[in-house]
């Protein structure tokens, strides 16, 4: 054999393969499970405050919003509250860039380089993008950063989009779209499709017990708070209403004001934590 007919791999290539597990390794991996934890203590949170919010006044009443704004006032008024925040902030930064990771370099498992799956990861890289940003301009002083209610902050939102040419139209596209996203979030619980995602293999059969309720619980607890504020976009575009379009606070205080009453609102609470303390074993046990 000729040393000609060898192909030794290019820089480019050897360049590209040295990204790749850097970005796989575990730097990527740590920040991304502080960004699971980051997450998990957000929605714990917004679910023991829908949860005070049944039990206080049956969901109709003032206190608290129970969305991410409520959540950073509450940490805020603990002991230490400062630095909490800007321990969340830094978690949730390093999940943006756990999903920029993989918008370059693909997820976990023999599909992960799909082009729907890249773009997935941009579309949570952005979010979470926008989620640590306010969580840090809160920390370091801008009060009005991601603390106003978010029922505020989707009615103006609404209201201008509504005043575009068209507008009708994409307020209830987006509507539908966040319906569909919260079908496919509660269907993937209840089919338990995580485990694709999850080192289920080291896991003792109790603790593979208690994810898997988390994780339904959990999972459809989201999928069906998305698909209703969803349904309210819907609403708010059909009638030209943007007070009837809801963000999560109203969203989750509608569900006392069904035949259940509180009980309802207590049942999606639970839930809520539920998929914080999922997001928490995303952090132990996560495929990278």
């Amino acid at each position: 054999m000729h040393l000609s007919s060898i192909r030794l791999p290019s820089a480019t290539h050897r360049g590209k393969r040295k990204a790749r597990q850097a970005a796989k390794g575990r730097t990527v991996a740590a920040v991304a499970r502080a960004g699971f934890v980051g997450r998990g203590v957000i929605y714990l949170l917004v679910g023991a405050l829908a949860l005070r919010i049944a039990f206080s006044d049956g969901g109709g009443g003032g206190g608290r919003q129970a969305d991410r704004g409520g959540a950073m006032a509450e940490i805020a008024d603990k002991p230490f509250g400062n630095v909490l925040l800007w321990l969340l902030g830094c978690a949730l930064a390093g999940m943006a860039l756990w999903r920029l990771s993989e918008v370059f370099f693909g997820q976990a498992g023999p599909d992960g380089d799909k082009a729907s799956k890249r773009a997935l990861a941009g579309a949570r890289c952005l979010f979470y993008c926008f989620v640590s940003y306010s969580v840090l301009a809160y920390a370091a002083g801008d009060k009005g950063s991601g603390s106003g209610s978010s029922d505020k902050t989707t009615q103006d939102a609404t209201a201008k989009v509504l005043d575009w040419p068209g507008g009708q139209w994409v307020v209830a596209a987006a509507g539908a779209g966040v319906i569909v996203a919260g079908v496919w979030i509660a269907g993937r619980a209840l089919l338990r499709k995580y485990h694709d995602k999850l080192r289920m293999g080291e896991m003792s059969r109790r603790v593979r017990q208690g994810v898997d309720v988390l994780g339904v619980t959990g999972g459809t607890a989201r999928g069906i708070v998305f698909a209703v504020a969803g349904g309210f976009a819907v609403s708010a575009a059909l009638r030209h209403k943007p007070g009837e379009a809801k963000g999560m606070d109203n969203t989750l205080r509608s569900f006392a004001d069904t035949g259940a009453g509180p009980w309802l609102l207590m049942l999606i609470a639970v839930g809520l934590g539920a998929f914080g303390l999922f997001s928490w074993a995303n952090a132990r046990w996560r495929k990278f």
